[in-house]
């Protein structure tokens, strides 16, 4: 495809909208999944942290 002028290259010959969109999204996605990948992991170290030491106190116990 050729474009006369940067507006052109916008309107993506008028399915600008959806080509920006999407590619708009997809970035928007690349940029959280490592954000929420490192929050489920500190959870998960979190939650396995507190159940080892309530497990260790229950052996403690008589």
């Amino acid at each position: 495809m050729h474009w006369n002028s940067f507006s052109d290259f916008i309107a993506m010959g008028g399915h600008g909208l959806y080509v920006w969109g999407a590619f708009g999204v997809t970035a928007l996605v690349m940029m959280l999944e490592p954000w929420i990948v490192i929050r489920q992991h500190r959870a998960t170290r979190q939650r396995l942290v507190r159940q080892l030491r309530a497990e260790a106190k229950l052996e403690q116990q008589p």
